[in-house]
């Protein structure tokens, strides 16, 4: 690891002012549940780390208007037991899934949305495309936990956030603070995130000096939700694929619907056409599954990963069912 200077803001405008200093040199601090592995390879090596943990205007869940407030470094674990968030099933389950103790006592909401590629080429330095002499690595080597959805281009990484799924798929939205010492905007989270095309861009929309202060939810009293994911162990492990369904029902017909994808795509796929192959229909088993066809039509897998095609049918089908209290893990 290399050497850095440490800076512990108690502000959020002192956040701002200390990452406005060195906007091309400096990196947060949330929980640094990834950050410190990142550091410790040299993937990530900022001359400066500013700490938000002393911020405490960035934690807890808060009502706010017609919706709840949720701060960046709210962790796992207070997600799971703020009652303000009692009734985003969808939310909750994917909070319940991350069943390792350290990251659930010390992993924030902010970490998990601006998490870069657990990408095996990313992570042993071939960086965010995964290039070696001007070619794909991920292409023309193990490819098995890579994205079937948006990989025409030079972005072949799944996005790793678990919770952004969930949060899109509710309309979520979030609040950006930076670089100026007071600007701030509130934009729908889907926004936040983007596939690059060269290696010198990155996985957000971020500039230099800007992070993600907050998640507004909108209020979730008539909307039934409910996530997916398909994990191959208990503990410390990432999903190959994760959905997750939003829906407004009219009696038992849907009225409105979101579903998202998760670890299928550099970004968190919606799967807009499937959401409204929905709408005026009940929530059945036929029409789950043709809502999960349609959701998974383009696929488009690498050599080694067509499995996750049929992963991703039965994560969508699922979360679908579930939502309305269809499923009990025999469909």
């Amino acid at each position: 690891m290399r050497p850095f200077e440490y800076a512990f803001p108690h502000s959020e405008r002192e956040a701002v002012a200390l990452l406005a200093d060195a906007p091309q040199d400096a990196v947060l601090l949330a929980g640094g549940t990834d950050l410190m592995n990142l550091m410790r390879r040299d993937l990530v090596a900022p001359k400066r780390v500013v700490d938000l943990k002393r911020v405490g205007s960035l934690r807890g869940v808060r009502p706010d208007g017609d919706g709840v407030l949720i701060g960046a470094l709210t962790t796992l674990e207070d997600l799971r037991r703020s009652p303000l968030l009692a009734d985003y099933a969808s939310l909750r389950d994917v909070a319940e899934e991350i069943r390792a103790i350290q990251i659930q006592q010390n992993g924030t909401l902010g970490g998990d949305l601006c998490l870069l590629p657990n990408c095996w080429y990313f992570r042993n330095g071939y960086g965010l495309l995964g290039m070696k002499q001007g070619k794909s690595l991920v292409a023309e080597g193990d490819n098995r936990y890579h994205a079937i959805l948006g990989n025409q281009g030079a972005a072949k990484f799944v996005s790793a956030s678990r919770l952004a799924p969930a949060l899109i798929a509710w309309g979520a939205k979030v609040r950006i603070v930076g670089p100026a010492p007071d600007e701030e905007n509130l934009l729908p989270l889907e926004y936040l995130y983007v596939t690059p095309k060269t290696h010198t861009q990155g996985v957000t929309s971020l500039k230099p000096g800007q992070f993600v202060s907050h998640v507004w939810l909108p209020s979730s009293l008539e909307h039934r939700s409910a996530s997916y994911e398909v994990l191959e162990t208990n503990g410390l492990d990432w999903p190959t694929v994760a959905a997750s369904a939003c829906l407004l029902l009219q009696g038992s017909l849907v009225r409105e619907a979101n579903i998202v994808l998760g670890h299928v795509a550099p970004i968190p796929w919606q799967a807009t056409a499937a959401a409204m192959s929905l709408i005026g229909q009940p929530i059945t088993e036929t029409t789950a599954s043709n809502a999960a066809e349609i959701a998974l039509a383009d696929a488009t897998p690498l050599s080694g990963n067509g499995y996750k095609v049929q992963q991703a049918r039965a994560a969508v089908k699922r979360a679908l069912l579930k939502s309305v209290g269809l499923w009990e893990g025999g469909l």
